[in-house]
């Protein structure tokens, strides 16, 4: 019998006249690929799958073991809003499989059912809320430029703001694609904006943060300028994060509220915070993959560098936002849009489960501004720094057994492979700034 999601699909093929179908899927850095297939081809892939060339695909498998198949998950079928109505367009996001019908071990999306499986052992389901920043920045001679497209700063109006046309039309572009937006709007930075939406599911809530990226790039290109979710595109000013919100849920009853403790935080929010603080070294390498992620996490920029957990108070990693009930989360604020979510859902759930499992006590909260108290009064207080560079989260990251289980030995030893690569080329080459620095005195 047709699944209601297949009977979904073909009625709304038919009732659109949609022509082409694009199978989207992730490689292991968190961009979107797609095999785009006439509407002939639509059974066949949603009942068997259509095969592809997976040895051109970053952290997919070796030219001899070529063949993999995309398996389309008929629930994330979306007409893509900027469709022209003689040749409309719909995307179906996809599970990478092995010929032999096996889930492919390095496809993000099944990396983090799998640790959503063994979550929902424990009896919890992981929901989530990614915060994601992004600039804007003018093109010139058909390449991206760093000059922002306006110089707004946090929550101004136009004229100072002269996105809101394009943040609007990106946001009604999410919305006909059933995004529950919950606001946008400028950021602090010039040219920087942000966009939240609902708070759900991971796995469709990681599909969505992929989905935000496509449609923010596409429009943005369309109203000639350039999308970028790079975490620090200009030096002095602040970077782009992507701030996620995590909590557990029982059935309905949201694991992280207690309403007879203190401040109605449960014992399970306690361990998960302390599970996730013992392995945010390692976690890094996945939150903050790339070079420039790290010239983000230094002081003074808003983003977290000490690795600490409070309330309300914005300079800790981790905090506790004020909602109680079902809306009683943590928000972790370190990590950033260059982050492929599959991943990074994975290990924060991971950490999260071990802190829970094993009872892990969180270090006593820090409820005052962190950036303005001394070395002597941080190392008294027991707060340790994250990681400052790649190379260092990568080698907390190689160390830490539980992200090897939670990744996969596939994933986990790629990770390693293709961070080392790019610290390697990143510190074999000159910069402008030694140039600047150097040149002239030596």
């Amino acid at each position: 019998m047709m699944s209601k999601e297949k009977e979904k699909v073909y009625e709304s093929v038919e009732e659109e006249n949609v022509k082409i179908i694009r199978l989207q899927f992730v490689d292991i850095e968190g961009f979107a690929k797609n095999v785009a297939i006439p509407i002939s081809q639509l059974e066949k892939a949603l009942e068997s799958g259509i095969s592809f060339d997976g040895s051109s695909i970053k952290g997919f498998v070796r030219i001899e073991e070529s063949d993999m198949v995309l398996k389309p998950d008929p629930t994330s079928y979306k007409i893509l809003p900027w469709s022209t109505s003689d040749m409309k367009e719909a995307r179906i996001i996809c599970d990478v499989y092995l010929p032999d019908g096996e889930p492919f071990v390095g496809c993000p999306r099944h990396v983090l059912r799998r640790n959503l499986e063994k979550a929902a052992e424990m009896g919890y389901t992981m929901k989530t809320g990614p915060e994601l920043e992004f600039f804007l920045f003018e093109i010139e001679n058909s390449k991206p430029t760093t000059r922002p497209h306006d110089y707004g700063g946090y929550f101004d109006l136009a004229p100072l703001d002269l996105a809101e046309d394009i943040r609007k039309n990106i946001v009604l572009a999410l919305e006909n694609m059933e995004f529950n937006i919950e606001a946008s709007h400028h950021e602090v930075a010039f040219g920087q904006h942000e966009i939240d939406f609902k708070y759900d599911n991971a796995l469709p809530n990681a599909d969505d943060v992929i989905t935000l990226k496509y449609v923010a790039k596409t429009l943005a290109a369309m109203h000639g300028l350039h999308a970028t979710f790079m975490p620090k595109p200009i030096f002095g000013i602040n970077g782009s994060g992507m701030h996620i919100n995590v909590s557990l849920f029982e059935g309905n009853k949201n694991a992280f509220y207690s309403e007879n403790s203190p401040e109605e935080i449960s014992d399970t929010l306690h361990y998960f915070v302390g599970g996730l603080l013992s392995h945010i070294k390692a976690i890094t390498a996945v939150t903050n993959p790339i070079v420039n992620s790290y010239k983000r996490l230094v002081p003074g920029y808003e983003a977290p560098v000490y690795i600490s957990w409070s309330g309300s108070n914005r300079s800790s990693l981790v905090r506790v936002p004020a909602g109680r009930g079902k809306s009683t989360r943590i928000e972790i604020r370190s990590p950033d849009p260059s982050c492929n979510p599959y991943l990074a859902f994975s290990v924060i759930l991971a950490a999260g489960i071990d802190g829970i499992k094993n009872k892990i006590e969180p270090p006593e909260r820090i409820d005052k501004n962190i950036y303005k108290m001394t070395d002597i009064e941080r190392d008294r207080a027991g707060v340790g720094a994250l990681p400052s560079t790649l190379f260092e989260a990568m080698l907390a990251f190689k160390q830490d057994a539980l992200m090897k289980e939670a990744l996969g030995e596939h994933v986990f030893n790629d990770m390693i492979m293709y961070a080392q690569a790019e610290w390697d080329a990143y510190r074999a080459f000159v910069h402008e700034w030694e140039i600047d620095r150097y040149l002239s005195r030596y």
